[in-house]
């Protein structure tokens, strides 16, 4: 496959790798047969971790190709490192290599694509990169080979499917792949997946999870909690869509409401949401990837009444370049307030998107500002106190 370059020749990548050729390469058929015949066409369109070895390459790393079943795909190194996976030092896909003025707008315009809630409209895209809508179309679709609505939509079809296939619960592969609402995603997930969500769930077998939905002043509240602590804090509009959120995290699991000694336990979350500064004396069950624990650990840290943006998070745990893979652990947090994703904001100080929604999150801001009361440590651990049983 001949690629897009530039005068010289050269590939449209940028300062990270990451570039823009004549082909997508957004399905994961598309990429293997790339990384099998070492396609340097496809080389800054994205880069291959490998299981057993901890390391990410180029499509067109002369090393020997490893099995399909240990190969996971990745936008750029950003995301590999994120994951923890090493630069290969045959390939260097982490070093820079040559762009084009277009081909650099390109790119910039598929990282917005990608790190985008919603897909953006064709205006603002073209704004974003100084150029005129006609032109910006034009350009977009000789270099990459698709529209920047197609480009979108096959981008989020091969999050959901990476991220079901790894066993990841629906909701949470929903709200990675830039989804901000289940109805959204279930309305298309036919034409994404070609069957039910339901075929790919997992997790939360045998295990047994009290629930309960209630009231509190920012609409709907599902509370849920293991044996071990609170494992879900959900806000909605929709007790009923709360619920089924709730199924597809712990879709093995058998959910038990109507408990009246629970109730306690939901009066307690309640009050702390309508008081966040005050803290949670109640144990949790916070589950992820060592990444997820990393950053959740990080948001606990920020004191109420004060933000941090994206990219500081990813100073503070380590990984100053991965803002976005900070973006979509917090999107995975299921335990709303308590992990105070709200606390995150746009470098800028804007409130980008909140998976309860950014009316709650402006709420729950304003709440802890005008408290004044200093925020839980942020150790990862309740507070030592009485716990409800």
């Amino acid at each position: 496959m001949v690629s897009q370059g530039s005068a010289d020749g050269t590939p449209l990548t940028d300062a990270s790798g990451q570039g823009a050729g004549r082909s997508a390469y957004v399905s994961d058929d598309e990429k293997w047969t790339a990384v099998v015949g070492r396609d340097a066409g496809a080389d800054g369109l994205f880069v291959y971790s490998v299981r057993t070895t901890g390391v990410y390459c180029r499509p067109s790393c002369p090393s020997r190709t490893a099995k399909r079943d240990n190969v996971r795909f990745h936008s750029g190194p950003e995301e590999a490192g994120a994951l923890g996976f090493r630069p290969c030092k045959r390939c260097r896909p982490d070093r820079r290599l040559p762009l084009s003025p277009h081909g650099a707008a390109i790119v910039e315009a598929c990282r917005i694509i990608e790190a985008s809630e919603e897909p953006p409209s064709l205006e603002s895209l073209a704004a974003a990169v100084g150029l005129s809508r006609f032109h910006f179309h034009r350009l977009f679709k000789e270099a990459t080979g698709v529209t920047p609505k197609a480009y979108a939509v096959a981008h989020r079809s091969r999050r959901v499917r990476e991220e079901l296939a790894a066993g990841v619960p629906v909701t949470e592969a929903i709200y990675n792949a830039g989804f901000n609402s289940n109805g959204r995603f279930y309305a298309a997930s036919h034409e994404l997946l070609g069957m039910t969500p339901t075929a790919f769930r997992s997790g939360g077998a045998g295990e047994l999870i009290r629930f309960a939905a209630g009231d509190c002043s920012l609409g709907s509240i599902v509370v849920a909690a293991t044996a071990k602590g609170l494992c879900a804090i959900l806000l909605g509009d929709d007790p009923d869509a709360l619920i089924h959120d709730l199924e597809d995290r712990f879709p093995r699991a058998e959910l038990v409401g109507g408990d009246p000694d629970f109730d306690r336990t939901v009066a307690t979350v309640v009050a702390f949401v309508e008081a966040p500064g005050t803290g949670l004396d109640l144990p949790l069950d916070v589950r992820g990837t060592a990444f997820q624990q990393r950053v959740w650990k990080a948001l606990r840290a920020i004191p109420a009444g004060t933000t941090a943006s994206y990219s500081e998070i990813a100073q503070r745990i380590g990984l100053p370049a991965a803002a976005r893979a900070v973006a979509r652990a917090c999107a995975s947090n299921a335990l709303a307030v308590a992990i105070p994703c709200h606390r995150v904001v746009r470098h800028d100080g804007g409130l980008s998107g909140y998976r309860w929604g950014v009316e709650r999150k402006r709420t729950l801001l304003e709440r802890e500002a005008g408290s004044g009361v200093k925020a839980p440590s942020g150790d990862g651990h309740p507070a030592a106190s009485p716990r409800v049983r």
